[in-house]
């Protein structure tokens, strides 16, 4: 207990000699301010007495004192904004102490253990973190009348509440995730940080820190004329200036402040943290690829999933029983989970669930027709077969627009629907025509090198020996995204926990209303790649099919922003520019705040739509079924079993243009590709 004891009284003593350090930073920017007064102040006392006397010193009193006076009031200007300015809140669920009793009991428990203050209150978050964060600014609403001084122990000044306590932001995937002693466990350090937080030189620094930093935000906004423009960007480089002045001191402060929490948080529960925070890595990894998988196809069709924190327990069971690495994680269900400390957690994770998808989508905030929460139950029938017949009936529309016919001259009479065989028809490849070549990488590299006169364009590097040929799997395997596909049902696809988001090979098929199976391209690091480089190695019809897909969606997105922001939608044929970021953050106007999934690119889009009619011709004339992958999303369901072979024969017909591999698919299953299909 002496070496912890010592350990916490370091760091503390670090953070309040740097929190000292931001206070005198404050203290010089005033002194600084002050110095044209004060030499004013001066001249006039040296006039009064006789001291200072003639012209010269008259106009230097004159000049003085009217600096001193702009100086004060771009002074008090300053103040005034950063006194005012509304600092950034986390957008969180508020839990009552009446809808938590035994929740706000254990808090209150650790933080006796800890000799610390207790929190506030306490806040769910859709994320797997923990923090506490202050809300006492005036701009964030009146405090509650109801006096929570029950929350800690009022007996003993070291555990007695102020004003100024934080709120303890729980992420909610805990809740449902861990257990009660790993979720104390793992709030420890959090909880034990708010000791230092009641000191009041470190309370004042981050007070200051925060208000120069909303005061930054406040004057980022355009104003109304030249003079508002002129105010507000003093106003900003001002605030600025004295940010990167307590910039290094504020995050030492900082480091100082977790350190001695940490160094606290050892006496309570260490060996049993050490296990839990395990479990943070896994629940991270399940939340992000339940996000991404399941939850953004269902956004993308005007549903909110309304119960996520259950669904990533049903992940993460999904996870344990897939992979090795993860066995002994479902044992633990048998124990008591931290959703319990809840008396309606149900309600709960509903609110949690909303809140993530306005967060992550941008969706409203109330329900409504095109707005709706859909259970896990109804979600194979509500999202992903609207989903896949929705995309299958945008691919036909593009079809009728580039004149495709719907059936061929010597069609049986009924097939002039939408059918599979057009679209297999019109993207396959004859003789006489070829993929578009991809960008060789070494003739880049070198354009007086001579190309080898038996290798194929863009295939030399995977042609089979003694042809110079390459064969459709070859060719399938020259894009370096689509090298990195792999099967999705792998179960080492979805083992890394850690603190970054899961993301395997065959994630980013995501990106869509996922498909069964359907092949994912992670992206290759070059953000700003065009439609023609992303293109490259498809077929020419194929290309051509995929930048109509891409331009209707863009459309329709369009549109739906239009309606959902009340103005009129652009005219056909206009560019719309995405809005900008880093501005007005934590606005409601600024949703998502934070969007998963970067823009898909146009093989990704043909993928995902051919795929899509894939499953409807599936579902209509071989009896499959849509089904829910907790890991992996919508899935293709045939006789109860999941089939994601299907990616690797839509993508041989996206880049070759050979429809062989994918017939032989759908011959096995019994789906013929001549009968309609029906769309949404």
């Amino acid at each position: 207990m002496t070496g912890i004891g010592g350990g916490v009284e370091l760091g503390a003593q670090a953070a309040r000699s740097r929190a000292l350090a931001v206070l005198r930073v404050r203290s010089r920017a005033l002194a600084v301010a002050l110095l044209p007064a004060a030499v004013a102040v001066i001249l006039l006392a040296g006039g009064s007495t006789g001291h200072l006397v003639g012209g010269g010193w008259d106009a230097a009193r004159w000049a003085v004192s009217v600096l001193a006076l702009l100086v004060l009031a771009a002074t008090a200007a300053v103040a005034l904004v950063v006194a005012r300015a509304r600092p950034a809140v986390t957008p969180t669920v508020a839990v009552a102490e009446e809808s938590a009793p035994d929740l706000y009991r254990m808090v209150r428990d650790l933080a006796d253990r800890l000799d610390v203050p207790a929190p506030s209150a306490i806040a769910l978050t859709p994320d797997c973190d923990s923090w506490l964060e202050d809300r006492t600014h005036p701009a964030h609403g009146p405090p509650p009348a109801r006096d929570h001084d029950d929350l800690s122990d009022p007996v003993g000044p070291a555990r007695r509440r102020s004003a100024a306590a934080p709120v303890l932001v729980i992420g909610s995937p805990f809740l449902w995730w861990m257990r009660v002693g790993e979720l104390r466990a793992v709030l420890a350090p959090v909880v034990a940080g708010t000791g230092p937080a009641a000191h009041p030189d470190i309370a004042a620094a981050r007070r200051f820190i925060r208000g120069l930093d909303a005061a930054v935000a406040a004057t980022s906004t355009d104003g109304r004329g030249p003079l508002a423009r002129a105010a507000r960007g003093g106003i900003g480089g001002v605030s600025r200036l004295l940010l990167r002045g307590c910039r290094v001191h504020a995050a030492e402060m900082e480091r100082g402040v977790a350190a001695a929490a940490a160094e606290r948080a050892q006496a309570v529960d260490y060996g049993l943290r050490i296990v839990a925070q395990e479990q943070v890595g896994l629940a991270y990894a399940g939340w992000d690829r339940l996000l991404t998988r399941v939850a953004l196809p269902a956004w993308r069709m005007g549903r909110w999933p309304s119960r996520l924190d259950v669904g990533v327990v049903a992940a993460l069971t999904e996870l344990s029983r897939r992979d090795r690495l993860a066995e002994g994680f479902a044992s633990r269900l048998g124990e008591r989970p931290a959703c319990d400390l809840l008396e309606e957690p149900g309600l709960m994770d509903e609110a949690v669930s909303l809140l993530a998808a306005r967060l992550f989508h941008g969706g409203p905030a109330e329900t409504g027709p095109d707005w709706a929460p859909v259970g896990w139950e109804e979600y194979p029938e509500e999202v992903v077969d609207r989903a896949w017949r929705t995309d299958a009936a945008r691919l036909h529309r593009v079809l009728d627009t580039l004149g495709v016919r719907r059936a061929a001259e010597d069609a049986a009479p009924g097939t002039d629907g939408p059918t599979l065989s057009r679209v297999l028809d019109h993207l396959t490849t004859t003789p006489a025509e070829a993929p578009v070549p991809a960008r060789d990488p070494a003739a880049d590299a070198d354009p007086d090198a001579t190309p080898d006169p038996d290798a194929t364009p863009g295939t030399a590097h995977h042609a089979t020996p003694g042809t110079g040929t390459a064969t459709p799997d070859d060719q399938a395997t020259s894009d370096p995204q689509a090298a990195t596909a792999s099967d999705p049902s792998d179960p080492q696809a979805a083992t890394t926990p850690g603190p970054q988001p899961l993301t395997t090979p065959d994630d980013q098929a995501t990106t869509a209303p996922a498909a069964p199976g359907s092949a994912d391209h992670s992206d290759d690091g070059n953000g700003t790649e065009d439609d023609d480089d992303d293109l490259a190695g498809t077929t020419p019809r194929g290309a051509a099919l995929a930048a109509g897909l891409s331009a209707q969606l863009a459309r329709e997105e369009a549109r739906t922003q239009a309606l959902a922001s009340g103005t009129a939608p652009p005219p056909p044929g206009t560019t719309t520019r995405p809005a900008a970021t880093g501005t007005a953050l934590w606005d409601d106007r600024a949703l998502p705040l934070l969007p998963l999934q970067p823009p898909r690119t146009g093989r990704e889009i043909l993928t995902a739509h051919i795929t899509a009619m894939v499953c409807c011709a599936a579902m209509d004339t071989a009896g499959a079924t849509p089904g829910l992958d907790w890991l992996d999303g919508p899935t293709l369901l045939v006789d109860g079993a999941r089939r994601a072979d299907l990616a690797l024969h839509v993508r041989s017909l996206v880049e070759t243009g050979d429809p062989a591999p994918l017939r032989a698919w759908l011959s096995d299953l019994g789906v013929r590709p001549e009968k309609p299909v029906r769309l949404v």
